[in-house]
């Protein structure tokens, strides 16, 4: 039997488990599953490996996407450059357990907004400084985008909402949010932006996927944006984990 899974805190957002069960069972995967497995604290990461040798691979999710990569042995390049990772393989090789650290968020990101953008901003706005928004950092600045970080601290080499204006607003035709806001079931909290300054030339990208349409999406939509939310990218950077948890086990 092989095992995937999820791990974070609080996991009651998650489609991971929806999705992958849905498609073993689609696709005729026998003896795999995948489970949720909420762990309060990054360190009960290797117990929960150690205890259960059919564990071949999770995604991580809040918080620990950032507060992992000590827990690991490698890093792919895009993880190591990024400084964050949302997938790891549970490799055995030569008899040895080795943990990779992947970030499939670039893929998913990258694929998901090419689909929706006429053409490549000069500038965008990525707002929070978590570990989702580092991969969108990543993708957006190996487009050639010049990236304006927005955090409620106004740290980590970013603006404060506060220092956001209408003249920001209207040279940022890309508005990624990266934070949390709006999610279920806390649907009615959005960015503090100034949504008046948008026009039908802007584009709204959520990470956030539940509700279908956050309230982040409607003031843009409100305003004549154009708006996406975050499913395509989960599906598009959970089918890229599913191909690299199979690469290795195939090695």
């Amino acid at each position: 039997m092989k095992k995937f899974g999820l791990i974070g805190h609080p996991l009651g957002h998650s489609f991971s488990k929806k999705y992958f069960s849905e498609k073993f069972e689609k696709e005729g995967i026998e003896d795999t599953v995948y489970d949720n497995y909420p762990i309060e604290d990054i360190a009960e990461f290797e117990p929960l490996y150690k205890n259960d040798p059919d564990l071949a691979g999770v995604n991580v999710t809040i918080p620990y996407k950032e507060s992992i990569i000590p827990y690991l042995d490698v890093l792919s390049e895009d993880a190591r450059n990024i400084q964050a990772v949302n997938t790891v393989c549970l490799c055995t090789k030569t008899g040895r357990l080795v943990k990779v650290g992947h970030n499939t968020d670039t893929v998913g990101f990258r694929t998901s907004l090419e689909e929706h953008l006429a053409e490549t901003p000069d500038k965008a706005l990525v707002l929070g400084t978590g570990g989702s928004s580092k991969a969108v950092v990543y993708v957006l600045e190996e487009m050639g985008v010049e990236v304006i970080r927005v955090s409620s601290s106004g740290k980590e080499g970013a603006i404060g909402y506060a220092d956001l204006n209408d003249k920001i607003i209207k040279k940022a035709k890309l508005i990624v949010n990266t934070t949390p806001l709006g999610m279920e079931p806390d649907v009615h909290s959005f960015p503090d932006i100034p949504y008046d300054a948008l026009t039908t030339d802007h584009l709204l990208f959520d990470l956030v996927y539940n509700p279908v349409v956050t309230r982040f999406m409607q003031e843009g939509r409100n305003r004549g944006a154009s708006a996406v939310n975050g499913y395509d990218m989960l599906v598009y950077q959970a089918e890229e984990a599913w191909e690299i948890w199979n690469r290795a086990i195939k090695v």
